[in-house]
Protein backbone atom coordinates (compact mmCIF):
# COMPACT_ATOMS: atom_id res chain seq x y z
CA UNK A 1 0.00 0.00 0.00
CA UNK A 2 2.73 2.26 0.55
CA UNK A 3 4.47 1.61 -2.34
CA UNK A 4 1.41 2.55 -3.91
CA UNK A 5 0.81 5.73 -2.30
CA UNK A 6 4.53 6.79 -3.32
CA UNK A 7 3.74 6.10 -7.26
CA UNK A 8 0.64 8.03 -6.73
CA UNK A 9 2.30 10.84 -5.06
CA UNK A 10 5.43 10.48 -8.14
CA UNK A 11 2.56 10.58 -10.49
CA UNK A 12 1.16 13.45 -9.11
CA UNK A 13 3.87 15.76 -9.01
CA UNK A 14 4.92 15.15 -12.57
CA UNK A 15 4.67 19.00 -14.31
CA UNK A 16 2.52 17.57 -17.21
CA UNK A 17 -0.44 15.80 -15.06
CA UNK A 18 -0.91 19.66 -13.61
CA UNK A 19 -0.58 21.40 -16.82
CA UNK A 20 -3.18 18.43 -17.86
CA UNK A 21 -5.75 19.19 -15.22
CA UNK A 22 -5.37 23.04 -16.13
CA UNK A 23 -5.84 22.44 -19.55
CA UNK A 24 -9.22 20.37 -18.64
CA UNK A 25 -10.50 23.00 -16.24
CA UNK A 26 -10.10 25.85 -19.03
CA UNK A 27 -11.57 23.87 -21.67
CA UNK A 28 -14.53 23.50 -19.74
CA UNK A 29 -14.51 27.00 -18.98
CA UNK A 30 -14.34 27.77 -22.92
CA UNK A 31 -16.48 25.25 -24.00
CA UNK A 32 -19.00 26.68 -21.69
CA UNK A 33 -18.49 30.38 -23.07
CA UNK A 34 -18.15 29.23 -26.13
CA UNK A 35 -22.04 27.16 -25.58
CA UNK A 36 -23.22 30.42 -24.02
CA UNK A 37 -22.16 32.04 -27.41
CA UNK A 38 -23.63 29.86 -29.93
CA UNK A 39 -27.06 29.16 -28.00
CA UNK A 40 -27.73 32.75 -26.70
CA UNK A 41 -26.08 35.35 -29.22
CA UNK A 42 -25.81 33.35 -32.78
CA UNK A 43 -28.70 30.99 -32.55
CA UNK A 44 -31.89 33.68 -32.04
CA UNK A 45 -30.00 35.28 -35.33
CA UNK A 46 -30.24 32.51 -37.20
CA UNK A 47 -33.48 31.17 -35.54
CA UNK A 48 -34.64 34.92 -37.19
CA UNK A 49 -33.23 34.39 -40.33
CA UNK A 50 -34.85 31.07 -41.09
CA UNK A 51 -37.98 32.69 -39.28
CA UNK A 52 -37.94 35.19 -42.21
CA UNK A 53 -36.76 32.82 -45.07
CA UNK A 54 -39.41 30.09 -44.04
CA UNK A 55 -41.80 31.79 -42.09
CA UNK A 56 -42.51 30.00 -38.89
CA UNK A 57 -39.96 28.11 -38.65
CA UNK A 58 -36.88 28.10 -36.50
CA UNK A 59 -34.05 26.03 -35.91
CA UNK A 60 -35.35 24.92 -32.79
CA UNK A 61 -38.31 23.43 -34.68
CA UNK A 62 -36.64 21.66 -37.64
CA UNK A 63 -37.84 18.10 -36.64
CA UNK A 64 -37.71 15.09 -39.37
CA UNK A 65 -40.31 12.80 -37.49
CA UNK A 66 -39.95 8.85 -37.94
CA UNK A 67 -43.29 8.80 -35.72
CA UNK A 68 -45.19 11.57 -34.83
CA UNK A 69 -47.78 11.02 -31.62
CA UNK A 70 -50.10 13.74 -31.26
CA UNK A 71 -52.16 14.68 -28.11
CA UNK A 72 -54.90 17.63 -27.00
CA UNK A 73 -53.95 19.66 -24.89
CA UNK A 74 -56.10 21.53 -22.37
CA UNK A 75 -57.34 24.19 -24.79
CA UNK A 76 -58.59 20.80 -27.00
CA UNK A 77 -55.35 22.09 -29.72
CA UNK A 78 -53.88 19.07 -31.41
CA UNK A 79 -50.42 19.45 -30.78
CA UNK A 80 -46.73 16.82 -31.07
CA UNK A 81 -45.80 14.97 -27.79
CA UNK A 82 -42.23 15.62 -28.11
CA UNK A 83 -41.51 12.89 -25.46
CA UNK A 84 -43.41 10.21 -27.16
CA UNK A 85 -42.69 11.05 -30.94
CA UNK A 86 -39.04 9.46 -32.57
CA UNK A 87 -37.57 12.61 -34.38
CA UNK A 88 -34.27 13.88 -36.01
CA UNK A 89 -33.54 16.57 -34.31
CA UNK A 90 -32.15 19.17 -37.07
CA UNK A 91 -31.45 21.82 -35.02
CA UNK A 92 -29.48 19.88 -32.32
CA UNK A 93 -27.24 18.48 -34.81
CA UNK A 94 -26.50 22.09 -36.60
CA UNK A 95 -26.08 23.54 -33.33
CA UNK A 96 -23.62 21.22 -31.80
CA UNK A 97 -21.44 21.88 -35.79
CA UNK A 98 -21.63 25.70 -35.13
CA UNK A 99 -20.24 24.54 -31.62
CA UNK A 100 -17.58 22.44 -32.85
CA UNK A 101 -16.53 25.44 -35.98
CA UNK A 102 -16.17 28.18 -32.53
CA UNK A 103 -14.17 26.56 -30.19
CA UNK A 104 -12.07 24.76 -33.57
CA UNK A 105 -11.79 28.59 -34.79
CA UNK A 106 -11.30 30.16 -31.37
CA UNK A 107 -8.41 27.42 -30.32
CA UNK A 108 -6.77 27.87 -33.82
CA UNK A 109 -6.38 31.67 -33.11
CA UNK A 110 -5.00 31.21 -29.79
CA UNK A 111 -2.77 28.66 -30.75
CA UNK A 112 -1.16 31.09 -33.71
CA UNK A 113 -1.02 34.51 -31.04
CA UNK A 114 0.79 31.84 -29.14
CA UNK A 115 3.00 30.20 -31.84
CA UNK A 116 4.04 34.09 -33.14
CA UNK A 117 4.75 35.00 -29.62
CA UNK A 118 7.35 32.50 -29.20
CA UNK A 119 8.52 33.15 -32.45
CA UNK A 120 8.83 36.72 -31.93
CA UNK A 121 11.03 36.27 -28.95
CA UNK A 122 13.47 33.54 -30.57
CA UNK A 123 13.62 36.35 -32.90
CA UNK A 124 14.52 38.66 -30.28
CA UNK A 125 16.83 36.71 -28.60
CA UNK A 126 18.83 35.66 -32.07
CA UNK A 127 18.92 39.61 -33.11
CA UNK A 128 22.20 39.95 -32.08
CA UNK A 129 23.82 36.64 -32.55
CA UNK A 130 26.98 35.70 -33.30
CA UNK A 131 26.90 38.44 -30.37
CA UNK A 132 27.32 37.40 -26.85
CA UNK A 133 24.67 39.05 -24.03
CA UNK A 134 28.53 40.49 -22.54
CA UNK A 135 29.43 42.20 -25.30
CA UNK A 136 26.08 43.65 -26.42
CA UNK A 137 25.84 45.10 -22.97
CA UNK A 138 29.52 46.72 -23.55
CA UNK A 139 29.03 47.73 -26.90
CA UNK A 140 25.17 49.49 -25.56
CA UNK A 141 27.84 50.83 -22.45
CA UNK A 142 29.45 52.62 -25.04
CA UNK A 143 26.92 54.45 -26.42
CA UNK A 144 26.14 51.84 -29.47
CA UNK A 145 22.71 52.21 -30.67
CA UNK A 146 20.69 49.34 -31.82
CA UNK A 147 21.13 49.69 -35.62
CA UNK A 148 25.00 49.96 -35.25
CA UNK A 149 25.11 46.72 -32.53
CA UNK A 150 23.22 44.90 -35.62
CA UNK A 151 25.76 46.09 -38.52
CA UNK A 152 28.32 44.74 -35.96
CA UNK A 153 26.72 41.27 -35.62
CA UNK A 154 25.85 41.50 -38.97
CA UNK A 155 29.72 41.63 -39.79
CA UNK A 156 30.72 39.28 -37.52
CA UNK A 157 28.64 36.82 -38.81
CA UNK A 158 29.47 37.43 -42.43
CA UNK A 159 33.13 36.91 -41.66
CA UNK A 160 32.75 33.86 -39.31
CA UNK A 161 30.87 32.46 -42.51
CA UNK A 162 33.76 32.91 -45.06
CA UNK A 163 35.97 31.47 -42.70
CA UNK A 164 33.76 28.85 -42.42
CA UNK A 165 33.60 28.49 -46.48
CA UNK A 166 37.69 28.51 -46.75
CA UNK A 167 37.81 25.96 -44.31
CA UNK A 168 35.25 23.96 -46.26
CA UNK A 169 37.47 24.84 -49.58
CA UNK A 170 40.57 23.76 -48.00
CA UNK A 171 39.34 20.24 -46.76
CA UNK A 172 37.76 19.80 -50.26
CA UNK A 173 40.85 21.03 -51.96
CA UNK A 174 42.87 18.37 -49.05
CA UNK A 175 40.50 15.67 -49.88
CA UNK A 176 41.15 12.61 -51.96
CA UNK A 177 39.30 13.33 -55.30
CA UNK A 178 38.61 9.57 -55.74
CA UNK A 179 38.08 6.29 -53.76
CA UNK A 180 41.26 5.24 -55.43
CA UNK A 181 43.16 7.71 -53.99
CA UNK A 182 41.84 7.55 -50.51
CA UNK A 183 42.99 3.56 -50.76
CA UNK A 184 46.46 4.49 -51.72
CA UNK A 185 46.63 6.99 -48.71
CA UNK A 186 45.48 4.76 -46.03
CA UNK A 187 48.02 1.83 -47.59
CA UNK A 188 50.48 4.34 -47.81
CA UNK A 189 49.74 5.10 -43.84
CA UNK A 190 49.58 1.64 -42.66
CA UNK A 191 53.25 1.32 -44.61
CA UNK A 192 54.71 3.95 -42.87
CA UNK A 193 53.37 2.51 -39.50
CA UNK A 194 54.86 -0.66 -40.35
CA UNK A 195 58.05 0.56 -40.72
CA UNK A 196 57.94 2.80 -37.52
CA UNK A 197 58.17 -0.37 -35.99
Amino acid sequence: MKKFFGEFKTFIKRGNVIDLAVGVIIGGAFSAIVTALTNNILMPIINWVLLAITGGKGLEEIYTYLNKVETVDLEGKTIIDLESSIYIDWGAFITAIINFILIALVIFIIVKLINNMNEGAAARKNMFAPLTKDEVKKLRAEGKGKDEILAIAAARKAEADEAAAKAEAEAAANAPETEQQLLCEIRDLLKAQKGDK
